[in-house]
C-alpha cells in the first residue's frame, strides 16, 4: 500500500464554547508553529566561542481567515472581547481530516484569547467574498 502525504485543504477548527457546525469551517489556518528563544552567553577568558542556550518556547499567533459568517458565536467571542474587554480564554482543536472526514492529527490550543479581528474591504467594482480574518494568542498547543 502506497503512503501519500495528507492533503492541507481538509480541516476544521472547533472551539470548545461554540457547537456550531459552521463556526468550524475556515479558509485557512496559520500560525501552527512553537520555537525556542535563546539567550546569547559569551565564554568568559576564551574569546574564540559563543554559546547559544535556549531560554522560553514562543507560540506564534494563529490566524483564521474565511468567508464572513453572520450569528457566529465564535465572532460574538471576539467583539465581547473588543467591545466590553470581557476576556473569555478559550481551549480550541485544529483538526487535520483524512478523505473519511476523519481526524489524522490534531492540535490542542490552551486559552486562546482574540487579538485582532479585520474584515476585508468592501469593493463594487470586485466580485468577491467579504473575508473576516481572526488573530488569536494562545498559551501553547499540544500535538495529538
Amino acid at each position: 500500500m502506497a503512503y501519500y502525504p495528507p492533503v492541507g485543504f481538509h480541516f476544521i477548527v472547533r472551539f470548545g464554547f461554540s457547537g456550531n457546525e459552521e463556526d468550524s469551517r475556515f479558509q485557512s489556518v496559520s500560525g501552527l508553529s512553537v520555537e525556542y528563544e535563546a539567550e546569547t552567553v559569551t565564554e568568559g577568558g576564551e574569546n574564540r566561542f559563543v554559546h547559544e542556550l535556549p531560554v522560553r518556547t514562543k507560540y506564534n499567533t494563529l490566524v483564521l481567515k474565511r468567508g464572513m459568517l453572520v450569528g457566529s458565536e465564535v465572532v460574538k467571542w471576539c467583539i465581547d472581547a473588543f467591545e466590553k474587554r470581557q476576556f473569555a480564554p478559550a481551549d480550541l482543536q485544529v483538526l487535520l481530516l483524512n478523505e473519511n472526514s476523519e481526524p489524522l492529527k490534531v492540535w490542542k490550543l490552551s486559552r486562546a484569547w482574540p487579538k485582532k479581528w479585520t474584515v476585508s474591504d468592501f469593493n463594487a467594482e470586485e466580485n468577491s467574498l467579504v473575508i473576516e480574518t481572526l488573530e488569536l494568542s494562545y498559551q501553547y498547543f499540544k500535538i495529538e
